[in-house]
C-alpha cells in the first residue's frame, strides 16, 4: 500500500496508469519508478508541480503492508 508523501495517509486511489490520487490532502501522485512527482489540481483542472516543496528522500515510495 501506497502512502502519501505529503500527508503520509494511505487513503490513496488509482486514478490511472502509474496515476494516483490522495483523498486525504486532494494532490495527485505520478510514480515514476521509485519516485513520485506531486501536483496540485488547480480549479481549471491544470497541475501544478509541488516537487519543490518536497526533499528527494520525501519523494521516494515509501510502500507499507
Amino acid at each position: 500500500m501506497l502512502t502519501c508523501p505529503n500527508c503520509q495517509s494511505r487513503d490513496i486511489g488509482k486514478i490511472a496508469t502509474n496515476q494516483y490520487y490522495c483523498w486525504n490532502c486532494f494532490i495527485e501522485l505520478t510514480l515514476l519508478g521509485d519516485r513520485f512527482t506531486v501536483y496540485q489540481v488547480e480549479e481549471d483542472g491544470s497541475l501544478s508541480s509541488l516537487d519543490d516543496l518536497f526533499t528527494e528522500e520525501e519523494l521516494r515510495v515509501k510502500e507499507t503492508l
